[in-house]
């Protein structure tokens, strides 16, 4: 398998300093699966590749396996000698190591330098077709060309194969274009030749830090590089999540303090919390989830109350978590009280087998920090797979806003809300909700109740069939 670097920058040989590799030697490496070789096909000023050839041992590569009883030469007769896989995300990390890190001692400049750089690849096997390349690559801002290659030229009825032969150009750093590849080459194969364990995650966020957490197809990606286990998945997941909008982040005192004195002055939250918690304890629940729990505000008064036999608070913000545990006194609680509490992180928009077999479930002020398009994750994550008996859920009323002068007209309570809904738009989503999952729902108003307008929060109470 063959993968190819170019640059038209002036001067070209610049790419030889970036690379750590010298245009006039031909180099081998040993790895644990064979060799690989990184060479020149050509050099000058205006005009510079580089080549790095990976000769894959089929002995080598399966030495110390046991074998595949359904194939006794599966590990032997394959394509992994002959395309870009895992095997050579390996020989780029180390190979091109420093380069990848964004490490140059004689050119230190062109570092964080964009260039114009062209890598072929020869051959990819992608799982997902040529719109699965284009995918991948141009929200980096590459622009991509495929050549996909049939079965047997000698057969065209046989068809077309899943190997391509992929060309990708862009301005960018060396060290992006590098960690592109290694990260993506795996996830186009849907495999990799060694096993996927917890380092994984720490692998895949270090090298997707800064585009990874934006990139449209990240759940794919992500998926794929932790080979689909689901766990795992979902632990980096809910990391990226977090890291999407560092902005809001490092807002949220300020934002926090504009929704304070909003509601502050009506006792708002307590009311909503105390509207929750009564709606939890009609429900006869003796487990509970707390979806989003933040600093653990619920999560306190639950535990106070010896009816709530189990209660969980997840949360996306490890943040919120350590403030949750700091509010709670987790260390310092009672054995009896501190085994009924338990904080775990994780979205609420996939699914989690922690999160079923609940009695009950609260979300207070959760919903609206959703992206529109996440609401129906969120639906299936809850309401279709988790199932507690009973779902008590608030969100703001929009309508309400008018009142607060405070609140520039056309804004949301906080700036991280996604939507604010009308009470009829709650409503429709609640019944619709509902009904495709086979709960039933009643409305609550919560705070002060304007004839007209209504309460400034909206409560759902809803109860499995």
């Amino acid at each position: 398998m063959l993968l190819t670097i170019s640059t038209d920058h002036e001067p070209a040989t610049d790419l030889g300093f970036l690379l750590h590799k010298h245009p006039e030697r031909f180099q081998t490496f040993d790895l644990s699966f064979g060799k690989a070789h990184v060479f020149y096909p050509q050099v000058d000023g205006q005009h510079c590749t580089a080549a790095l050839l990976l000769d894959v041992d089929p002995v080598g590569m399966v030495r110390g396996k046991s074998r595949d009883q359904s194939f006794l030469l599966g590990h032997y007769v394959n394509d992994r000698p002959f395309v870009a896989s895992s095997f050579m995300s390996t020989a780029i990390s180390k190979v091109f190591g420093s380069a990848m890190s964004g490490k140059c001692k004689d050119r230190p400049e062109l570092v964080t330098t964009p260039i114009p750089l062209t890598a072929q690849i020869d051959v990819l096997p992608v799982r997902g077709g040529e719109g699965f390349v284009h995918r991948m690559f141009e929200p980096l801002g590459y622009q991509v060309e495929a050549t996909r290659h049939p079965l047997d030229e000698r057969f065209p009825e046989w068809g077309e194969s899943p190997y391509f032969s992929v060309t990708i150009s862009g301005t960018t750093t060396l060290s992006d274009l590098l960690t592109h590849l290694y990260v993506l080459i795996p996830v186009f194969d849907n495999a990799k030749h060694y096993f996927v364990g917890d380092d994984e995650i720490e692998k895949l966020l270090a090298k997707g830090e800064g585009w990874l957490a934006q990139h449209p197809e990240k759940e794919q990606i992500t998926r794929r590089y932790l080979g689909n286990r689901m766990s795992l998945v979902r632990e980096a997941l809910a990391r990226l999540v977090e890291e999407e909008s560092p902005e809001v982040a490092n807002e949220q005192p300020k934002a926090q303090q504009q929704e304070d004195a909003l509601e502050k002055p009506m006792s708002l939250n307590e009311q909503r919390h105390g509207a929750v918690l009564a709606a939890l304890r009609g429900s006869g629940a003796r487990t509970v989830l707390d979806l989003g729990c933040g600093e653990g505000k619920l999560l306190r008064e639950l535990i106070a109350d010896r009816q709530f036999e189990q209660v969980v608070g997840l949360d996306v913000s490890i943040r919120s978590l350590e403030a949750a545990q700091k509010r709670l006194k987790l260390d310092r609680l009672p054995e009896h009280k501190a085994e009924r509490i338990k904080l775990i992180h994780g979205s609420l928009i996939y699914r989690d087998k922690r999160l079923e077999g609940f009695d009950a479930a609260a979300l207070i002020e959760v919903i609206e920090h959703l992206d529109p398009p996440r609401l129906a994750s969120l639906e299936r994550v809850l309401f279709e797979f988790a199932r507690p008996k009973t779902v008590v859920l608030t969100t703001p009323n929009r309508e309400y806003n008018v009142t607060w002068e405070l609140l520039p007209a056309g804004k949301f309570r906080h700036p991280d809300h996604r939507f604010e809904w009308t009470r009829a738009e709650f409503r429709e989503w609640a019944n619709r909700v509902a009904d495709k999952n086979g709960y039933s729902v009643r409305f609550l108003n919560v705070g002060p109740e304007d004839q007209a307008l209504g309460s400034p929060t909206q409560l759902g109470v809803f109860e499995r069939a």
